[in-house]
């Protein structure tokens, strides 16, 4: 198989919101190889970003534990309803005239930064309404939302994440893009009120996130939740 032909089977798969890795394994070829190639469609089909931003949403309760410049207006609908740091943000950008391309975050505010992404995926509107049920499903609700309050939240996570030694999830670079260039200085204040805190999800290798962050921070700098405590 030569590249072109690898390229538009990871086209496809990346259209039916396949990660990197899943696509290698369905393709049976390294990572090493499928990563380049997503970033090049992701390129190609985000177009820079300067498509128009048609739809943007955010979890209620991502303002808990935040600390946010009340002079931008940002408000949160049900800020009681958060607690762990997990924020999901969904930003929608014009993909023809019948079609947004759609761009999904998790973002671990407290500590790790963007935890996943999905996107970028193109559907049209009776789509869109019934992927955002999906994507905000485990939380108490979404609520539309500035698209600079997205950017701030979702780059500024990964700028945070980052000075503890974090980088963010392998699927953020395809929809890096949607949220437009980034020169850093979020108007949020990350960490529990303050302070990085990480608690343990599935998946997670707690020991090695400890690890990383006791290279940085001694153990009063930073609170955590590992296995039940």
């Amino acid at each position: 198989m030569d590249k072109a032909e690898l390229k538009d089977q990871v086209r496809e798969l990346r259209a039916q919101g396949r990660s990197p890795k899943e696509i290698a394994r369905t393709l049976k070829v390294a990572p090493s190889v499928v990563a380049p190639l997503v970033r090049e469609i992701a390129a190609e089909s985000a177009g820079g970003a300067t498509s128009e931003v048609v739809g943007c949403w955010i979890n209620v309760g991502w303002s808990a534990g935040l600390g946010v410049d009340p002079a931008l207006g940002w408000s949160d609908e049900a800020p009681e309803s958060g607690a762990d740091g997990m924020v999901c943000v969904l930003v929608a950008r014009r993909h023809g005239w019948d079609r947004v391309e759609v761009s999904g975050y998790l973002a671990d505010v407290f500590c790790l930064g963007v935890r996943n992404a999905i996107g970028p995926q193109v559907m049209d509107d009776r789509e869109l309404a019934r992927f955002r049920e999906y994507f905000f499903g485990e939380y108490a609700g979404w609520q539309e939302a500035p698209y600079e309050l997205a950017r701030h939240l979702v780059l500024g996570s990964v700028d945070h994440a980052r000075t503890l030694g974090f980088e963010p999830h392998e699927d953020f670079a395809p929809v890096a893009d949607a949220l437009g260039k980034w020169e850093g200085g979020s108007a949020i204040t990350f960490g529990r009120d303050g302070k990085p805190f990480y608690m343990e999800q599935p998946g997670d290798d707690p020991d090695k996130v400890l690890r990383t962050l006791r290279r940085t921070l001694s153990d009063d700098e930073f609170d955590y939740v590992t296995g039940g405590r």
